[in-house]
């Protein structure tokens, strides 16, 4: 299990700075770093770590050392998550040789590129936003995966991908750069896809020596020089790109490239581009409005219900803004579902995946619960493996993970590997956030103290929803329901009766809510055979549908 290490210079206990900590962190360490601001020059070398902010954005690290990177790693295998890092004149973070994923960070730099990748690294870049810096980010030599990032403010190029480097651009928003937005020479195969790149000073992408890339469903607009611009020698497809208001001509080819311009005719006006869009959805309005009816026809949980509606227009509303190439703002599907047992997390967890299958944001309507067991192992990297294993047989609909704070509970059985469990579905919610809905579930206090387990686990989830105990009367509307469904009903005066026994019930913890209500049923129709057993002649068919106020008695004295 990855050992974490807490860095604050005020909570006792924990490690003043981050480099003591690293100096601390055997492969694997998770860093959690307290909100402040850090004058550190950080420097890792052959280590396997994750440096994370305890909350998302409330942690800079300024290098004391101005003609430094402020962070740098050599054949390492790292993860920053949440981080600001600030340079003065040289690079912000420079990755050389390994592994980096930068997820949810911000980066600025004075006279220099704010990220610099070199060396054979492989780095994966997610939810960056890089400001005021000589350039944004230059991949050089190196593999680099780029998703939903924004480059804003840049004096020169805003990226460049170069020298043997092989790098795909997926909905990034590129702008106010002073000279070129996106700049490739000498590349190896890379794409650029749904980017958003505007206000350059020169072209918006320029494409020079020998390089192919695969320019699709792009926006081009508002650029000094020509929107997309393509040298001799270079190759590669220009696919369903929008040009709009640059320098003429708004896609400049020399002679002597084999580029490939497509247009589909059938494709939309309007590409669903830049760093906050995720791609166009299918949404299926009958299917949704049939979905909200059935969560209104619920009993009680009038918040739960409100919650999940705003949930669900948010949703369909950025839909909408990305069909009309408008920014939007990044949505989470996972959830929290606080409260007692039996009241209706786990329905309406499964009218929720629907929706989500219906707005066309998960692919299909899956739904797999499970708990602890199904969760954690039984020796160091079974746990691994059985989160994994159950991450992916949800994958495309929803995770339900039922007593969820369970899992950072010990077993008291020796070595227990629940935190495992926990760490392991972290980095899965990241990795695959737009392919699962996980939403966990359990009491309130304990579920508050479970998302505290993990410093990135709380930022995972969008919102908490809290279904409240049912009241006396909603009870008795449950229990109408439910010996509705079986074809039974309720008889004369049992209502009021019913009304009276669910009052007096104590409301503990434990308290089963609905669960209550069913199990009170299958006592009364267990009295009510026992009752009509001993008639001495065939019930009518309306004796054997009523159940009446001696079965509550006879039940409520088992």
């Amino acid at each position: 299990m990855a050992r974490t290490l807490f860095v604050s210079p005020e909570q006792r206990g924990a490690l003043p700075t981050i480099r003591d900590a690293l100096d601390a962190a055997d492969n694997g360490a998770v860093i959690s770093i307290a909100p402040g601001e850090y004058d550190e020059q950080i420097t890792i070398r052959r280590q396997q770590v994750v440096l994370a902010a305890r909350e998302p954005g409330t942690v800079t690290i300024t290098s004391p050392l101005r003609d430094q990177p402020t962070v740098s790693v050599t054949d390492g295998a790292v993860e920053f998550t949440g981080l600001t890092v600030r340079s003065t004149e040289d690079s912000a973070i420079r990755i050389v040789g390994g592994k980096a994923k930068i997820v949810d960070c911000a980066a600025s730099a004075g006279y220099a590129a704010a990220i610099s990748v070199a060396g054979g690294a492989d780095v994966e870049l997610r939810g960056v936003e890089v400001t005021s810096a000589q350039y944004g980010l230059i991949i050089e030599n190196a593999d680099g995966m780029v998703e939903s990032c924004a480059f804003r403010d840049t004096v020169d190029d805003a990226v460049i991908v170069r020298l043997g480097a092989r790098a795909t651009l997926r909905h990034c928003t590129v702008e106010g750069s002073g000279f070129r937005g996106i700049y490739m020479y000498q590349a190896g195969n890379s794409s650029i896809e749904r980017c958003d790149i505007s206000r350059t000073g020169d072209a918006g992408i320029a494409v020079a020596d020998q390089t192919s890339p695969n320019i699709v469903e792009c926006w081009v607009h508002d650029t000094q020089g020509a929107g997309i611009t393509v040298g001799r020698g270079c190759g590669g497809v220009i696919e369903d790109c929008r040009v709009e208001n640059t320098a003429p001509p708004g896609v400049l080819i020399d002679d002597g490239a084999r580029t490939q311009v497509r247009r589909n005719d059938s494709a939309a006006a309007k590409p669903q581009v830049g760093a906050k869009a995720s791609g166009g959805a299918q949404q299926d309005q009958e299917q949704i409005d049939l979905l909200l009816a059935e969560l209104d026809e619920m009993i009680g949980l009038t918040g739960v219900k409100a919650e999940v509606r705003g949930l669900i227009d948010e949703i369909q509303v950025n839909e909408w803004r990305r069909g009309e190439g408008l920014s939007v703002s990044t949505v989470s599907n996972h959830l929290v579902f606080t409260g007692a047992p039996g009241t209706g997390k786990t329905t309406v967890a499964r009218v929720y995946g629907k929706l989500l299958q219906a707005l066309g944001i998960l692919p299909n309507g899956r739904f797999k619960e499970v708990s602890r067991r199904d969760l954690v192992g039984q020796y160091i990297g079974h746990t691994a493996e059985k989160a994994a294993t159950v991450f992916d047989e949800a994958r495309g609909g929803v995770l339900f993970i039922d007593e969820a704070y369970t899992l950072s509970r010990s077993s008291g059985g020796g070595a227990d590997f629940g935190q495992e469990a926990i760490d392991t579905l972290v980095k899965l919610m990241e990795d695959h956030r737009d392919e699962v809905a996980v939403i966990v579930a359990g009491y309130t206090g304990e579920m508050s103290q479970f998302l505290d387990t993990n410093p990135g686990l709380a930022s995972r989830f969008g919102k908490t929803l809290e279904f409240e105990n049912y009241t006396p009367q909603q009870l008795v509307q449950i229990s109408s329901h439910i010996a509705s469904s079986d074809d039974y009903l309720l008889g004369e005066d049992l209502d009021v009766a019913l009304l009276e026994w669910f009052a007096q019930i104590e409301r503990d913890q434990n308290f089963g809510n609905a669960r209550e209500a069913r199990k009170l049923l299958e006592r009364m129709r267990k009295s009510q055979s026992t009752r009509l057993r001993n008639l001495g002649h065939r019930p009518t068919r309306e004796d054997l549908r009523t159940l009446t106020l001696d079965d509550l008695l006879d039940a409520v004295r088992e």
